[in-house]
């Protein structure tokens, strides 16, 4: 006899990083923002208009997706908002990907792509970043049903430049490209640039990295009109109020202030730098950081050592015990005094 149990969609979960609260704590293992949101943003939460709350929030989120469509000097209609990019990729996900062949991803990326499809019945081929973690644009070229991939990678902090990008795009012109540019800010130009030229082309940001938000959940993609109508189609079709009110009058105070948002950037790419330099020094390797963490190995300490040990300080980064990257720590760009900590430590520990 038939149970509810046998109809339980079954798919290996996403593991998020480690969510500590501890007094003292040094927290370098989810990427996020060392720094607050933007003034405009704290005082527009200081006198929030709670009487609407008891409204419905707009549907449309227009007073969001204006925001960002003046920032980056494309059309309302061009821009399409949702909870966190976790939540518009795997609304891309479903309303792109539904045809019998398979979506494309690297190997060493986001670990939500394999959790999505698994649960939205959408096939998929892995493609295998090569010894250094770059991603081989040739492996892209086959039939499939679909292109999605992180610019820079996550956890590998690798960026890729636009002619790449661009090269991806020129060999997959029938189906759609996901860029997932969830760390663009902190190196590198973003294919925003290439959305005329290509309507297949759907770039994926957030406002939890460089928008010091991770805690309100905003994320947002941007393509041609087609694109996006498509999105809200079927965000419309289970439900239109994905935003709430709050989120959408926060998400769009950030938006405005753009000194205060290049300023952060600018400090957490010179910490980057510098902590770079220190942990080379130490005998730490890895690629050039591209995004607001820095993916690191060493060859005489074994991450998973390191990682306990720092732990143990109450400081915390991030170890994935998967295949070819179980020797690595994805270390958070912190402020200074959280990577003076960090780098204090690993020195007395190598010696």
């Amino acid at each position: 006899m038939k149970t509810w149990r046998d109809y339980v969609r079954r798919v290996v979960p996403y593991t998020p990083g480690e969510q500590p609260n501890q007094p003292g704590m040094i927290k370098l293992n989810t990427n996020e923002n060392p720094y607050p949101p933007a003034p405009g943003v704290v005082k527009m939460a200081e006198h929030l208009e709670t009487e609407r709350f008891r409204l419905y929030p707009d549907p449309t989120a227009s007073v969001l997706t204006e925001a960002l469509a003046e920032f980056y000097h494309v059309k309302p209609e061009q821009v399409f908002v949702g909870v966190g990019s976790d939540d518009v990729l795997a609304m891309a996900f479903q309303t792109f990907f539904n045809s019998d062949k398979p979506i494309f991803f690297p190997d060493i990326t986001y670990s939500f792509y394999p959790v999505w499809a698994d649960a939205f019945r959408i096939p998929y081929e892995t493609k295998a970043l090569d010894d250094y973690f770059r991603l081989r644009k040739e492996d892209y070229y086959a039939d499939n049903g679909g292109v999605v991939f992180p610019n820079p990678n996550a956890p590998t902090s690798v960026y890729e430049d636009l002619d790449f990008v661009e090269d991806i795009l020129k060999h997959n012109r029938d189906v759609l490209v996901i860029v997932d540019e969830a760390y663009i800010d902190f190196g590198g130009k973003s294919a925003l640039e290439l959305i005329e030229k290509y309507d297949n082309l759907l770039v994926v940001q957030t406002f939890s990295k460089s928008r010091s938000m991770a805690g309100m959940r905003i994320g947002y993609a941007i393509g041609n009109v087609e694109l996006i109508k498509a999105l809200n189609d079927f965000k419309y079709s289970f439900n239109s109020y994905t935003m709430n009110q709050t989120a959408l009058i926060l998400g769009a105070e950030a938006v405005k202030d753009r000194d205060y948002f290049n300023q952060c950037i600018e400090k957490i790419i010179r910490t980057r730098t510098w902590a770079a330099e220190e942990l080379k020094a130490l005998g730490f390797e890895f690629n050039e950081p591209r995004a607001n963490f820095i993916f690191a190995t060493h060859k005489k300490y074994p991450a998973r050592e390191l990682f306990e040990a720092l732990r143990k300080e109450n400081i915390y980064v991030r170890y994935f015990s998967l295949p070819r990257i179980d020797n690595y720590l994805r270390i958070t760009v912190g402020t200074d005094s959280e990577m003076e900590t960090l780098i204090h430590f690993l020195k007395d520990y190598v010696k």
